[in-house]
């Protein structure tokens, strides 16, 4: 029972029982005082035509055929249902109707002072013997005349009596079926969120196949659904590419960690001059010099998503900083025999960090000279687009990129097969994007296979000249 009490199904169900409740207590209320007004109202209506049929048996017969008229009316009546009496204004009773069951209404001299002042009609409400109440008007039937008459409120104590017992047995009708219903609509219309609890639970490490439902009604609940399976599918898509990566890494540290072995290994069995280990050692050094530029390449990534990059932002000649990188690779472009041109119209700046940038500069134009084939072509430009950008391109003929993985290729140590034989960890791609965006800008690709390649390194522009 305590664990039902904490359910959202239990708290809805119980709001849904105490609103209803109140609402129908309160109607129940309205419709009881607009019923005892009307029938109040009734009642004052009826006393005051009697006072009008007195007035008007004074007019012609005087005031004894005013006592006589209130004997006949209280006999035909009931004595115990209406009492009349005549008076004067200072509270002289001069004639009555039969009052031995009206023995305790006495006439109220404030009323009548009242009424005296007033000029008009005043009612009052009394109760007879402790138990029974009596609506009484004071009312004038002649110049100086005054007549006090009540009737038994019967009709109200009986609608009373009777609406109590309507009320306590429809309450109960009504908190029964409220909490009844209640709570089967929030079972319904909870009935998404145990099938997502369901499915949550069955969702384990080794199986994310699982999917909730959609009922396709479009509801909040549809909207959890299908929020839920996004989700999912980034959950997914994440947990494959983290497997995927971790088989890249150990794909991309166990050929340098082989080779330092068989390297140490041959110059166990085969080392028979100080030459032979200078050569091991000169080996090992360089494989441990790449696998530590793997890993700090991967911290630079690790720590720039992290908004923890620690770049120094200056003014920088992106124009001179290209021509400076181009110059640098143009003996690599010759040895490949690649036609290697380069052509910036004008002067850019950037507000970068120099070292950065021409790293993501470099590992682009570095990945283009990579896989263009001899006698082909890698053409270095750079224009400023309308939405105050700098676009720097590096365009190559080289075999292209499938569709398929023209953005995968920016995602850590994703390699396509058609290049897992050549050099290269995986890594040049995203650290170009990656620093890119921590200048505020980004790298696109734009490929057709077997036409070539263009790479978009865009920044933003800086209107200032270097210093």
């Amino acid at each position: 029972m305590p664990d039902l009490f904490r359910t959202i199904s239990f708290r809805l169900t119980l709001w849904y029982t105490g609103i209803f409740s109140i609402s129908a207590c309160v109607a129940f209320v309205l419709f009881y005082y607009l019923a005892v007004s009307t029938l109040q109202d009734q009642t004052d209506q009826e006393l005051l035509e009697k006072a009008s049929q007195f007035s008007a048996v004074i007019q012609q017969s005087g005031l004894r055929g005013a006592s006589n008229l209130a004997v006949i009316e209280a006999q035909a009546a009931g004595e115990k249902l209406i009492f009349f009496r005549l008076l004067y204004p200072n509270g002289e009773v001069f004639a009555s109707s039969h009052m031995s069951y009206w023995k305790d209404i006495k006439v109220n001299q404030q009323l009548l002072d009242l009424l005296v002042k007033k000029k008009s009609h005043v009612f009052d409400t009394r109760t007879v013997d402790n138990t029974q109440k009596a609506r009484i008007l004071y009312a004038f039937v002649a110049r100086n005349v005054i007549l006090q008459t009540g009737t038994a409120m019967d009709l109200q104590a009986k609608f009373l009596n009777a609406f109590k017992l309507v009320f306590v047995v429809a309450m109960a009708f009504i908190i029964g079926f409220s909490a009844l219903s209640g709570w089967f609509l929030v079972r319904k219309a909870l009935l998404g969120v145990d099938t997502i609890t369901r499915t949550a639970k069955q969702i384990t490490g080794s199986n994310l196949q699982k999917r909730v439902p959609e009922t396709g009604s479009k509801d909040e609940l549809d909207h959890l659904a299908n929020t839920f399976n996004q989700m999912l599918d980034r959950i997914q898509t994440l947990v494959n590419s983290v497997r995927e990566m971790g088989d890249n890494i150990a794909h991309d540290l166990k050929s340098p960690v082989t080779r330092i072995r068989g390297a140490a290994e041959m110059a166990m069995i085969q080392g028979d001059t100080m030459d032979d280990f200078y050569a091991m050692a000169a080996d090992t050094i360089e494989e441990s010099d790449r696998l530590l530029d793997m890993i700090n390449t991967m911290l630079v990534i690790s720590r720039t998503e992290a908004g923890e990059s620690g770049f120094q932002f200056q003014q920088v000649d992106v124009t001179r900083m290209i021509q400076q990188a181009c110059d640098l690779f143009v003996p690599v472009a010759e040895d490949r025999q690649i036609q290697f041109t380069c052509s910036v119209a004008h002067t850019f700046y950037v507000n970068a960090d120099i070292k950065m940038l021409q790293r993501a500069f470099s590992n682009l134009v570095d990945n283009a000279l990579k896989y263009t084939d001899k006698g082909g072509q890698v053409r270095v430009q750079a224009m400023q687009t309308p939405g105050e950008n700098i676009d720097i391109q590096v365009i190559d003929s080289g075999p292209g990129i499938d569709p398929r993985f023209q953005e995968r290729i920016f995602e850590r140590f994703f390699r396509a097969e058609s290049s897992r034989n050549s050099p290269g960890t995986g890594l040049g791609l995203p650290l170009a994007r990656t620093i890119a965006q921590a200048h505020g800008g980004d790298v696109r690709v734009k490929s057709t296979p077997g036409r070539g390649s263009v790479f978009t390194l865009t920044l933003p522009y800086c209107n200032f000249q270097v210093i």
